[in-house]
């Protein structure tokens, strides 16, 4: 008998409803030759650091750098249930070998492989890898399952990720996090620096920017606007203007070219998270939550691939899905379009998983059950699938230079020969009310020729201003982080950029929920906490260059090309040299986290701000003025203010010095006046206190009482 172990439980229900599996049990399903089980994402993870060393608990310098000698995993509290359901079908007699059935990528092969590997299990592993959850493709995985030894490296891929992210993480977020004394956590991982890093970078660059004036001349001709070159003086271009102004131009030049601009290619993760963001505002983490979802009942298939590219044997498939969108989604007759199917397929191109596609089961689906969000991505998917099989757009393009008193001013035009599948592009903008494409400055010119002359001439100055750098979105910040470094590396190396596919939307999601980031409608902002931590971080934890090497490095693991050893050597050594080169900071800058402290009052005395401290209110000033007791009584916060502003307060309980009597008063404020008195040690202090007067609440008097 088969255990199988997928990642889900709605991804084991599927499984089961295909082999049979139909006898529901607790944590798993059973049934013809199969046990169908589960694991929940992660049961078992990398332990805490104080599992290693007690004093591991503590953030401190001295306890750093943190190497486990022996990585220890515990289950997950919040999953102890269903690993002990698990472990207790691993050892049952009945089964004879394990299907790996989790996610068919490097997390889905860890999921499964710490729950074997902990458990103790020592039975064979076969792999289920599939790009669809429709039963025909469970079917084929199953018809062909493949020895769990040919994904060896891919766990140990998966492994060193772990660890990797476990080192820098940890060394990396309590090093900096203690010597800046921050009050809150600095978190400094094995990516999301370098991703913040380009935020500031770009952040940096717009507010260097200083704003320029130029100036252009525009020559009216009927229906042509000709623009000439730019001048950064305005005296220049009134000049152009005058000598313009009224003379006859000509046709310098003509030169038209034909113009074809290809279909796109297929949907990969981060493309389509890129183009969701653009047209509908969707962050890259609901992107691919949706897209998941959309996997998980079956109608697109697996959404966290790099390619964007078809397997050379699924012409038929593709064919088949086409003439399902177009029936199905489109309302189209099938036999109105001719896809070109073998734009989209390349088998080199295709690394574990093809390109994100809907399936056949968009034909029996009802997709009024769908939620909005994810039925403009099933619909956005379907779209990417018929332009990318669309005919190419072609268009005249036409440059025209006229020259006038002496001058060349340049006008550019566009035809349309043919729309292609740009018709698909622009239906589906109209249809889903997605956000427009920036306009294009280029229309269609008049029927002109080489040489025609015109006779009157319009002229006008207009005066623009040079741009700043834009802000990231999403959609650019997820371009910006796929090509991270890519300049700097060799063209053979297998994989750059920051992250992957599967998890560029949580980097982003991290940012945003340490305060290091902040979404202001569709841009990202690098907050001021942190533009500050890029300032004291080193090169070699935020370089993109240098984060997207081990990108690249955990690709060759995979694929048997690196140890696993020499990649964890190399991250090693990075730690324990960061430790060593940055375990100290100047006094000064010990404070560079502290929240800015807000002013609670005025000092009476020197006019400086009141500060609320860890031992109560001071001066900031530190000019000797005591504001945090009056007559031996410690004040709170909203009484310093009170007294600050003029007001009485009520002061309870207050012990008489004579009769031991216990009463309420109120201290009103009258001024300042100097005190002094001789310590215990016989130190004479001085300073500056409220002048108070004393009054007394009136009294209630009892029923009956005169």
């Amino acid at each position: 008998m088969q255990l199988v172990i997928a990642e889900k439980p709605s991804v084991a229900q599927n499984i089961a409803a295909v082999l049979g599996a139909n006898n529901r049990k607790n944590g798993y399903l059973e049934g013809n030759g199969y046990i169908i089980s589960w694991c929940f994402g992660h049961l078992v993870e990398l332990a805490s650091p104080e599992a290693y060393n007690a004093t591991w608990k503590q953030w401190s310098l001295e306890t750093l750098p943190l190497v486990p000698d022996q990585w220890q995993y515990d289950v997950k509290e919040s999953c102890a249930e269903q690993y002990n359901i698990i472990e207790s079908l691993m050892n049952d007699n009945r089964v004879t070998e394990t299907v790996c059935a989790t996610d068919a990528g490097r997390e889905g092969e860890l999921i499964f492989r710490l729950v074997y590997d902990r458990i103790g299990c020592s039975k064979p592993i076969k792999r289920l890898w599939v790009s669809s959850m429709e039963e025909s493709a469970i079917r084929e995985g199953f018809d062909n399952l493949r020895p769990g030894e040919d994904y060896n490296n891919l766990y140990k891929a998966a492994v060193c990720r772990q660890q990797a992210d476990w080192l820098v993480g940890i060394n990396g977020t309590r090093l900096f996090t203690t010597l800046y004394c921050s009050p809150f956590v600095l978190n400094v991982g094995r990516i999301t620096p370098a991703t913040l890093a380009i935020l500031v970078d770009r952040e940096t660059a717009i507010s260097n920017f200083t704003k320029e004036p130029f100036y252009t001349v525009h020559l009216i001709t009927g229906d042509i606007d000709a623009i000439s070159e730019k001048y950064k003086d305005k005296s220049d271009a009134e000049k152009v203007e005058a000598d313009c102004k009224g003379a006859s131009a000509s046709i310098s030049s003509l030169i038209k070219e034909e113009k074809i601009i290809s279909p796109p290619k297929l949907y990969d993760m981060t493309t389509l998270q890129r183009d969701a963001n653009r047209l509908f505002g969707y962050t890259a983490k609901q992107t691919l939550e949706c897209t998941q979802s959309l996997y998980e009942k079956k109608l697109v298939t697996y959404p966290r691939t790099d390619s964007q590219y078809l397997s050379n044997d699924m012409g038929e498939t593709a064919t088949n899905v086409i003439n399902a969108v177009l029936q199905y989604i489109m309302h189209e007759d099938p036999e109105s379009v001719t896809p070109d199917i073998s734009r989209v397929m390349n088998s080199e191109k295709v690394s574990d998983h093809h390109a994100i596609i809907p399936t056949m089961e968009i034909t029996k689906f009802d997709m009024s059950t769908l939620p909005g969000t994810e039925l403009k991505i099933l619909f956005l998917i379907a779209n990417r699938l018929m332009c990318a099989t669309g005919e190419k757009h072609v268009y005249e393009s036409v440059k025209v230079e006229i020259s006038c008193g002496g001058h060349i001013f340049t006008a550019l035009g566009k035809t349309i020969i043919k729309n292609g599948w740009k018709d698909f592009e622009e239906r589906f903008r109209k249809d889903y009310k997605a956000d427009k494409e920036e306009k294009e400055d280029e229309k269609s010119l008049p029927e002109i020729s080489e040489g025609m002359i015109f006779d009157k001439t319009a002229t006008k100055v207009v005066q623009g201003f040079t741009q700043p750098p834009k802000h990231f979105t999403e959609d650019s910040l997820l371009s910006a982080m796929e090509r991270a470094g890519a300049d700097e590396m060799d063209d053979d190396v297998e994989r750059k950029g920051l992250g992957t596919t599967a998890t560029r939307a949580d980097i982003i999601e991290k940012l945003i929920n340490g305060g290091f980031v902040v979404r202001e409608k569709k841009q990202l902002l690098p907050t001021e906490i942190g533009i500050k931590l890029i300032s004291i971080l080193p090169e070699v934890v935020k370089s993109p260059k240098l984060t997207a090497d081990w990108e690249n490095k955990l690709v060759l693991v995979s694929k048997g090309e690196m140890k696993a050893d020499v990649f964890m050597d190399g991250i090693v050594n990075m730690v324990n040299e960061l430790i060593r080169d940055h375990s100290t900071v100047d006094e000064e800058c010990k404070d560079f986290f502290a929240r800015p402290q807000e002013s609670i009052g005025i000092c009476p005395k020197c006019g400086g701000n009141i500060i609320s401290g860890k031992f109560g209110a001071y001066c900031q000033n530190k000019c000797g003025m005591n504001v945090g007791r009056v007559r031996g009584v410690s004040l709170s916060e909203a009484q310093v203010k009170s007294l600050l502003s003029g007001k009485k307060i009520l002061v309870k309980g207050l012990k008489s010095k004579e009769k031991g009597t216990v009463y309420d008063a109120y201290f009103v404020p009258e001024g300042i006046e100097p005190y002094s008195y001789t310590s215990k040690d016989g130190k004479e202090i001085t300073g500056f206190q409220f002048k108070i007067k004393i009054e007394f609440p009136e009294r209630k008097q009892k029923k009956g009482g005169k």
